[in-house]
């Protein structure tokens, strides 16, 4: 039945249950004989400077830049660098190396390279300064696959052509665009006027000039698919409409369609209509680039059954989704809140030629995370297509869930994501860990924290010290030292305690900031004891300071034989100074006995406890202290001369004082 198109669209179509399979999937396979060629002839193809490389701003049909590139937050650019992605500088070699069409062909076939309208562009930028190898490559394309070339395609040749001099071809492919109904751009033409200048070619100069004086620019592609647009957008469509387009004479292509389409982007409805119409009056054949325009049109919330059933459809043709649509069409769903078809249109991209970059996983799974509600299904769909693809979930996307799960308060739901991931294969790495282990403790979420450790223990990946400590420290930030203790028994029993001494530093510095320094000693003891635990140095000094500020006098003093027994010397200091402000003779003697295995320490600890009762004016302690000491300190001369000085000061001050 003719027309019966018309019909269809404005029917709804559910959208499509698709199995998806590789089969699109282009394979970077460079042979190393190829890949050594390749880099030694590297020199000879400067691929960025292209004529178009001094291109004035205004011109961005010939740069555009992916939406995700300012849609991903923290992340420069969408795109990871990768090494010749596109197979651009094997290209450019194959082109360099070989004249037969036939041999560039099987080169090509055989590194499975798929020639696109995208490619074809990169390419011709890249070859501005090598016209030779452009031509080859622009009529290799123009012969086995001329759907590939469009306007903009003709005219980086023609300003290749026209800028290193090669006059005659130049006009040889104008008047061939003409034919096609493709116009001379702007930008072209000042590039190649610049040279004719330079080379003080006047008639081609004229000649130039009448091809814009004769409105080269009215008949082209871009003018007439304006002309078809506003017939389109301006009536109802019915025979009036399509007889006023068929009145224009215009040479369909798919360029034209594009034009058309994207002049149309406002109303859907009608872009639809004029895109089956096209094909069904036989003016134009679909390719995939009429296919991914119509896309980009209808990649929008009200009309998202009919996008589903072009993009199948054009799946089904043999053509492929470009990137341009992909982000265009991932922007517009996102900013709609569409997460479920965001989705499904990256499973779609992945599993067709053009791959989204590992980014673009990264961003997902943000946005899921961050989501009213975890939705662990639609993490699993990116997960799996993801992986599925021979990728691998690195750190960095884990970190990146990490932080959006902080963001929106849901940090203690980290296990479902440890779970999904660890199905794909995936473990977190010891920074990882440390980092969940804190961050679930610190926030008093106790049984999530027993979930991570069951979850590390089934992945094969026990926890190491410093992931322990931070589970540890988190216990301690949160206030509970039970737990942060049994923690520390957790870790001694499982990894021993050859590691332990950043751990137990910070479970007794806990203590001694709750006014427990008493039991931050037993617990130290206790471990020294009976599991040989080797504190470090900063451990005792610390523990000690703390003691003797909250009461522990004789805690302190058993400390020091341990640290000797440890190989650390006693530390004193804290002694001296505490014993001498509020200590008697019988600490001062405890103290000195404590210190040292000898009988007694040396004169030189006695001289500076004395020292310190005399500057703290307890001369009575200092005598009493002094009484007690063994007769080798009591009769030193430093100690006698010390004691004699203090005394001619007292007796001065004595006889200084008025009667």
């Amino acid at each position: 039945m003719r027309h019966s198109w018309r019909i269809l669209l404005y029917r709804n179509y559910p959208q499509s249950s698709r199995k998806f399979s590789n089969h699109f999937q282009v394979l970077q396979k460079h042979s190393p004989c190829l890949l050594r060629s390749l880099s030694s002839s590297l020199h000879t193809l400067p691929l960025q400077n292209s004529h178009f490389s001094k291109t004035p701003q205004k011109s961005n049909i010939y740069k555009k830049t992916p939406f995700i590139v300012r849609d991903f937050s923290s992340e420069a650019s969408l795109v990871k660098p990768k090494k010749d992605p596109d197979h651009l500088l094997l290209i450019c070699y194959v082109f360099a190396k070989f004249d037969d069409f036939d041999n560039i062909g099987k080169e090509l076939e055989s590194n499975e390279v798929v020639i696109s309208h995208d490619l074809v562009l990169k390419v011709l930028k890249s070859l501005g300064s090598k016209p030779d190898v452009a031509k080859k490559f622009f009529y290799y394309v123009l012969e086995k696959n001329s759907e590939r070339l469009s306007s903009k395609s003709y005219n980086w040749m023609l300003g290749i052509l026209g800028v290193n001099g090669l006059v005659a071809e130049f006009w040889d492919l104008i008047d061939k665009m003409k034919i096609k109904g493709y116009g001379v751009s702007g930008i072209t033409r000042d590039r190649v006027w610049e040279k004719f200048e330079k080379e003080g070619l006047k008639d081609d100069l004229e000649k130039l000039k009448g091809v814009f004086a004769k409105g080269s620019v009215d008949n082209s592609v871009e003018k007439i698919g304006l002309r078809v647009s506003r017939i389109v957008r301006n009536k109802v469509w019915g025979e009036d409409v399509e007889g006023e387009i068929k009145d224009l004479s215009a040479e369909f292509s798919s360029d034209l369609v594009k034009i058309v389409l994207e002049h149309l982007a406002m109303e859907p409805m009608k872009a639809l209509i004029f895109f089956r119409w096209v094909e069904e009056s036989g003016l134009c054949r679909h390719d995939e680039r009429s296919y991914n325009a119509m896309a980009r049109v209808l990649g929008r919330e009200d009309y998202i059954d009919r996008f589903w059933k072009v993009i199948d459809e054009m799946r089904s043709n043999g053509f492929e989704m470009e990137m341009r649509t992909f982000d265009t069409v991932l922007a517009r769903f996102m900013s709609r809140k569409m997460i479920k078809d965001a989705i499904g249109l990256y499973e779609f991209a992945m599993n067709g030629a053009n791959k989204p970059s590992a980014k673009c996983c990264t961003y997902l799974l943000r946005k899921i995370v961050v989501g009213k509600q975890l939705d662990m299904g639609l993490f699993s769909r990116v997960v799996k297509v993801f992986t599925g693809n021979g990728n691998v979930l690195t750190d960095s996307m884990l970190d990146a869930a990490l932080k959006a799960l902080t963001s929106v308060g849901r940090f203690g739901e980290c296990n479902k994501v440890l779970r999904e991931m660890k199905v794909a294969g995936f473990v977190a790495s010891g920074n990882l860990q440390r980092k969940i282990a804190f961050g679930l403790t610190s926030a008093g979420k106790n049984d999530e924290a027993n979930e991570f450790l069951d979850h590390m223990e089934s992945s094969g990946s026990d926890l190491d010290y410093k992931a322990w400590a931070c589970l540890i420290e988190g216990h301690c930030v949160s206030g509970n030292l039970e737990k942060a203790s049994d923690c520390f028994r957790k870790m001694v029993e499982k990894k021993g305690v050859s590691g332990a001494g950043y751990a137990v530093e910070l479970l007794v510095n806990a203590y001694c900031c709750k006014n427990r320094a008493m039991d931050a000693c037993n617990l130290l003891r206790d471990y020294v004891c009976q599991n040989q635990l080797c504190p470090w140095h900063t451990t005792y000094k610390l523990l000690i300071s703390k003691l003797l500020v909250q009461g522990g006098f004789k805690d302190a003093l058993n400390l020091l034989g341990l640290m000797q027994s440890h190989g650390f010397p006693p530390y004193i200091d804290p002694f001296i100074e505490f014993v001498s402000k509020s200590g008697t003779g019988d600490d001062a003697i405890a103290f000195m006995n404590a210190m040292t295995t000898k009988k007694f320490p040396s004169t030189s600890v006695a001289l500076r406890m004395f020292e310190a009762y005399f500057k703290a004016k307890r001369h009575g302690e200092a005598q009493d202290f002094l009484s007690k000491c063994p007769i080798y300190i009591r009769n030193h001369a430093d100690v006698l001369n010390l004691f004699c000085s203090m005394k001619s000061s007292e007796d001065t001050t004595a006889a200084t004082v008025p009667v």
